[in-house]
């Protein structure tokens, strides 16, 4: 074995062929390096540049390292004048190819290229979407009220029920399918806006979110376009539980800073609970005492939605409540829900009297709901009604309801004779006045 094959099959005292990783870390930059880049040296012959080797290019400043010298490169280099023969190709291929930041040149066709680190992609935050985490979701209801509540009476007794199918049998059904044909026509007036209804009361008690629901029922029953309810009363309304809904999760205030144009209606939807029946409910609270609904969420809620939803019912708060004055004051339709008793009677006159004194009377697009909580009540609705007519308003009796006055979620299936014929009434009523306005 000669002393030059001896030096191949040596590794050098520093720990392997060490040049050719200082080439590679600095990219040839220094112009002494051309001995080694070139592989020649004090005791080797010329050696040219193997075919498909890179041609190394400081394309970046290199990292701070202790100095090495040009001198030191090529005085190395000469000592092993084969640093690129086989040894030298099995180290660079046990490194792998050279950093792609620090180089750049040809590449060898069987040699793979570079891949470059993976950069971690951090998805731009949607606006939106809110900052703060979702809310959690809660039942409406207790599960041990639920089953307390038992069965669900029909409004009308089995009596009744039977009285009427004999009075079928033996009447002309002409008029109540005219009188059917022109409600459900005015149920179904196109519009060209969102148009919201307001049903607010004087008192808590008295049925304001049993009408509410019920005319968003009736109203997602008849229209072909979507319908929302929303609940803007702050007191912990039982509007969620009317409607049949088992749990809610995100409120009014927390869409408020949601709403963004841009968003379409299945967007919007997935913040909303679907009714059972069709329809959509937006409520106030997720049955928690918390921070009221401030005039300024209400308003930006309700002129958002009104791009998406043909008829927006609102569950205001009672009388004279801040929410409530707002939403009396920019809504297209108004329904005020009074109790057949005298003080309630009364007390919805003083409102009425207040709503003829705004800037643009609201009385013309106001109706009355009478509604009658107990089956044994001491005032004459004929009376009531003709003392609350001549303040200008149309009024429509709600009779006493055995399904309703239950409490529990309200099954349209269940309802009395007379209270769906109500309902359809007071829902034509309003839909009438709130498509006039412009």
């Amino acid at each position: 074995m000669t002393q030059g094959e001896q030096r191949r099959d040596q590794p050098s005292a520093d720990g392997g062929d060490w040049q050719r990783d200082v080439l590679r870390e600095l990219g040839g930059s220094a112009g002494g390096n051309t001995s080694a880049r070139t592989g020649t040296g004090d005791g080797g012959g010329a050696a040219s540049v193997r075919p498909g080797e890179p041609t190394l290019r400081l394309v970046h400043p290199a990292p701070s390292r202790p100095p090495v010298t040009t001198a030191t490169a090529a005085e190395t280099a000469g000592g092993d004048g084969e640093a690129s023969g086989p040894q030298g190709r099995h180290h660079r291929d046990e490194r792998g190819p050279a950093s792609p930041d620090l180089m750049s040149g040809t590449r060898a066709a069987d040699e793979p290229a570079p891949e470059r680190p993976a950069t971690p992609s951090v998805p731009a935050r949607d606006p939106r979407l809110p900052a703060s985490p979702a809310p959690e979701s809660s039942p409406t209801l207790d599960p041990r009220l639920l089953l307390a509540l038992g069965r669900p009476l029909h409004g009308d007794s089995v009596t009744r029920r039977t009285g009427r199918a004999l009075r079928k049998l033996t009447s002309s059904v002409t008029q109540d399918v005219a009188e059917q044909t022109r409600i459900a026509r005015e149920l179904q007036q196109p519009v060209t806006t969102g148009r919201v209804v307001a049903v607010t009361s004087i008192r808590g008690g008295v049925g304001k979110s049993t009408v509410s629901a019920l005319l968003g029922r009736t109203l997602n029953h008849y229209r072909h376009d979507p319908v929302l309810t929303l609940e803007a009363d702050t007191a912990l309304g039982t509007l969620p539980v009317r409607m049949g809904a088992e749990a809610v999760r995100w409120t009014c205030a927390d869409l408020a800073p949601i709403l963004h144009p841009s968003m379409q209606l299945t967007d919007v939807t997935d913040y909303l609970v679907p009714v059972s029946d069709g329809g959509w409910l937006l409520p106030a609270s997720r049955g928690q005492v918390g921070p009221p609904l401030d005039m300024t969420s209400y308003r930006k809620v309700t002129l958002a939605l009104r791009r998406y939803f043909a008829v927006t019912v609102a569950d205001c708060e009672t009388l004279p409540g801040e929410v409530a004055r707002t939403a009396m004051d920019t809504a297209h339709a108004r329904v005020v829900v009074a109790p057949t008793t005298a003080e309630g009677v009364g007390a919805t006159r003083q409102v009425l009297d207040w709503l003829a004194r705004l800037p643009h009377s609201a009385l013309a697009t106001t109706v009355v709901a009478l509604v009658s909580n107990t089956p044994d009540t001491l005032l004459d609705d004929r009376t009531a009604a003709g003392h609350l007519k001549e303040a200008g308003v149309t009024v429509v009796t709600v009779p006493y309801d055995r399904h309703l006055a239950g409490g529990g979620p309200i099954r349209t299936d269940l309802l009395a004779h007379a209270t769906q014929q109500a309902v359809l009434r007071l829902a034509a009523e309003v839909m009438g006045r709130a498509v006039r306005v412009r």
